[in-house]
Parts: structure tokens; sequence; C-alpha cells
């Protein structure tokens, strides 16, 4: 699997591999608003039928989501078996066979539905980060996704992320402080906001963002770690560059495109921030074929 570099300060580091309570706790969501009280069509299937099946990827991605794909199967029967031939962060051609799964028929159907959602929705995050980390490939740039993830789905998507090659900004509202222009209004001054923070969390990471040139001689005379430059023209970001001087870790976020991302990281920024890697998601197109069935 492919994983950024080491963290920042500001940013929460993550496991290389997904939590498994975290997967079954979701797994159990997706089953119970899929299945009900049960699968009415499997029923139709005989009892002690079993068969064989194959998950084609239909285009070229990255491959995301194998231990809840896996769950799933494991919740419904622990008689499927699944095989894989490619592993989360590999990149997979159209037409390529990602795994067989064989056991009792009627969960091999129950599961396809629920297995492949959570697999394209996973891979489709994992392709867009690859996308992403390509793109600024030979930079010193890290890109980082933000929480603008599906409801429910962030330490998932979070994880892809990872699989695709960018990095994770914090995880949510409560491991690492971010203030922004609210806060600032909120608490009277950038001075003053910055300074409860620290009165209020000092072990915590603190980022703060700023939205002109003078906010961010402000911030660096306060000594603030990381500072994201909000909707900043590439000039300013090379000035800014140039005013830091190495004594905080600047991030770039607001207006970005994959167009934009060379341009951006050329300017020597440590970071750049995509909400599109999760928020504006497409997924992978996956397929299911039951290539054998047999009556035990």
């Amino acid at each position: 699997m492919s994983h950024a570099a080491s963290s920042p300060a500001t940013l929460t580091p993550q496991s290389e591999h997904p939590d498994p309570a975290h997967v079954q706790q979701l797994v159990r969501r997706a089953l119970d608003e899929d299945l009900g009280a049960g699968d009415l069509t499997a029923a139709l299937i005989p009892a002690a039928a079993r068969c064989r099946a194959s998950v084609v990827v239909r285009e070229d991605a990255v491959l995301c989501g194998t231990a809840w794909f896996d769950t799933v199967y494991a919740a419904l029967s622990a008689a499927v078996r699944v095989h894989w031939d490619a592993r989360d962060g590999d990149r997979v051609r159209a037409g390529q066979a990602i795994c067989r799964v064989h056991g009792p028929a009627r969960a091999i159907n129950s599961g396809e539905r629920t297995a492949l959602n959570l697999l394209q929705t996973l891979s489709g995050t994992a392709t867009a980060a690859r996308r992403h980390a390509d793109a600024v490939a030979g930079a010193s740039t890290l890109i980082l996704d933000t929480r603008k993830t599906l409801p429910g789905l962030r330490v998932a998507q979070k994880y892809a992320v990872r699989c695709g090659g960018c990095a994770n900004h914090r995880m949510g509202l409560h491991d690492a402080m971010l203030i922004k222009e609210n806060h600032i209004a909120a608490a009277g001054s950038l001075r003053a906001a910055v300074l409860g923070a620290r009165a209020a969390h000092p072990g915590k990471p603190l980022e703060l963002e700023v939205e002109t040139l003078a906010q961010l001689d402000e911030a660096l005379e306060l000594a603030v770690p990381m500072i994201m430059l909000d909707n900043f023209a590439p000039a300013d970001i090379r000035t800014a560059v140039a005013r830091s001087r190495g004594r905080a870790r600047l991030e770039v976020s607001g207006g970005v495109s994959l167009e934009s991302l060379a341009e951006l990281a050329a300017t020597g920024v440590d970071f750049i921030s995509v909400g599109a890697i999760t928020k504006h998601l497409r997924a992978v197109d996956f397929s299911m074929r039951v290539e054998d069935v047999s009556a035990a």
C-alpha cells in the first residue's frame, strides 16, 4: 500500500490498517439497511446450494475496501471464503478479476450489493487520492484530505485517502484545533483566538487560517506552527513561503483543482488540502458474476 510521509504536529497520524471495530460497525449498519428482516429474493435459492463468483473491475482504479468486503461475508456466513488477487492500494486495470468468492449461494447473493457498495465507494476515494498525489509527484508538497467526507464514512474514507497516496488532516474537531475566520471573529481578534486556544488546550496541535499576508505576519509573530493560506493567489503564496522561511508549515486551501496542483506545489508550500477527494466522489464500477452453482 502507498502511504504518505510522516505527519507534522497538526496532523493526526493514523494506523496503516483499518480499525476492525470500525469496519464491523459500519458493515452492521450497511447490512441492516439492506437486509432488514431478511432477503426475500435469496430465500428462493435452495438452502444447501453453493456457488462460486468473481468480482471484476470495469475501469482502471486504485483498490480499497477489502476489509469491509470480507466483513460483509463474515457477518452473513462463516462458510463464505474470499480470495483476493489484489490488495488495498494496488492499481487495478479494467477487466481485471480482483477476487473470487465461494460458499453458500444465499449468503453470496445477499451480501453482493453491500459488499460492492463499500468497495466501489472506498476505491473511488482511493482512486481520486491517487490522481491528486500523482499530480504533485516529485514535489515536496503533500496533499491532505479535509473533513468534507460522506456522513458516517469518515474513518473509512480517510483510510482510502492513505491508500491512494495522500495524507490525512485531523480526523475531526476533537483531535486538533484549526482556528478559522469565524473563530477569530467570535474571539475578538486573531491574537486572542490563538492565545485562548493555547491556554485551553496546551498539548493539542494548533493550526490557524489566514486570509491576508498581514494576518500571516501576525501568525508568524505568535509562532503558530501551522498556517493555512485561504484562497491565496499563487503570487501571494510564494510571498508567504518567502516570509515564513520555514518558521511555520504552510497549507494552501480553497479554490484548488486537480489542474492547479502542480503550480501550487511549485510555490514551495508544505501542504495542499483538497476537499474534492472525499466530497466529489465517483464510485468505481465493479461487478460480481456467479460462475458455478452446485446443490451441496
